[in-house]
This record gives C-alpha cells, sequence and structure tokens, in this order.
C-alpha cells in the first residue's frame, strides 16, 4: 500500500488558564473548541487526551475489523471505547495508560479466534504503536445472527 499523510491545524490565544482555541481538519470532521483538558472539566470543546482517545478507537475498531476479515469472519458491528490516562509526573504531564473496551458483534465466530484478533489488533494498531503507554483490554463478543 501506499504511504498517506494526514493534517490537523490547532490555534490557541493566550495562556492555557485563561486563553481559547480551535482543532480544525481539512475534511471538516473536526471543526470545534479547545480545552486545555488538565482534569478541569469546566470548559467545553475538546482536549488533546481526548482527541487521542478518538484516534485510538477508531484505529483499534478499523484493525480488528481488518484482523477478523483475514480470519474469514464478517464483523457486523465493533464498538470500542479508548480511555487515556494522564498523569502529572515529574517531567510533567504523561499519557500513562490506554483502556480498549470493546464489544463485537461476529456472526459464527469462535470465541478463540475473536481473542486472537484482537490481541493482534491491539498488537497492530498504528496509533497505539506510535505511543508509549500501558494498553489494557477488555473484549465482548457477541455471535447473534
Amino acid at each position: 500500500m501506499k504511504a498517506y499523510a494526514r493534517h490537523a491545524s490547532a490555534r490557541w490565544l493566550g495562556t492555557r488558564q485563561r486563553g481559547k482555541g480551535a482543532i480544525n481538519t481539512p475534511s471538516a470532521a473536526l471543526k470545534m473548541a479547545l480545552n486545555p483538558g488538565d482534569g478541569d472539566a469546566r470548559g467545553s470543546g475538546t482536549n488533546p487526551a481526548e482527541l487521542i482517545a478518538a484516534a485510538i478507537a477508531g484505529s483499534f475498531s478499523l484493525a480488528l475489523a481488518d484482523e477478523l476479515g483475514q480470519a474469514g469472519y464478517k464483523p457486523r458491528e465493533i464498538d470500542t471505547t479508548a480511555t487515556v490516562t494522564l498523569e502529572h509526573l515529574a517531567a510533567g504531564w504523561t499519557l500513562t495508560q490506554i483502556l480498549l473496551a470493546v464489544t463485537a458483534t461476529v456472526p459464527r465466530a469462535a470465541e478463540c479466534d475473536f481473542v486472537d484478533a484482537t490481541l493482534r489488533a491491539r498488537a497492530n494498531c498504528p496509533i497505539s504503536r506510535a505511543l508509549n503507554a500501558s494498553t489494557l483490554m477488555t473484549a465482548k463478543l457477541n455471535r447473534n445472527q
């Protein structure tokens, strides 16, 4: 496959505590207010940790769909929630943990094949590989027809 690149931009005006900003993408999928985060839920908009969680959830879901397809299954639905944990360490705010919670509906899938596919997807997810954080995962298989 051919390599590709995507970009986004952010503009911040003012100090971290009193400033404001926005994030934009060419696709207009993201055009929203930027909130510093820092564990403070007062502001509106998104923050970098939330965007990382969204990127991981999306990337992992695509990786899992690919792994299941390669194993001969046709997933009907994959729901992934990613929770990223940031801690204030001596070096500053650091992403220390990722928790993936996935529930998938995959008709006729064997539990062992599903577990193998989730582990391969976690290992092969390009966003997760780019981060230096412990990644934990829970996975639930629905075989509903």
